[in-house]
């Protein structure tokens, strides 16, 4: 099981591309940490979850 924002998912084995887009996040407004590190964007599609990790997705919002 992967946590994502506080909640337990089965993701484990899934990019950070692939989980962005299971939770409804387009990977170019968001910002995602695994286990407290910042994952490049750039790497979205290759970093693989594991069971146990932690991921946080921060979505940007435009506005004024």
């Amino acid at each position: 099981m992967v946590k994502v924002n506080g909640e337990l998912f089965d993701y484990d084995g899934k990019t950070i591309a692939e989980i962005a887009e299971l939770t409804g996040n387009s990977t170019d407004r968001i910002a995602v940490e695994l286990n407290e590190e910042i994952v490049p964007k750039a790497r979205y599609g290759e970093v693989v979850a594991k069971d146990g990790d932690v991921l946080e997705i921060v979505r940007f919002v435009g506005g004024g």
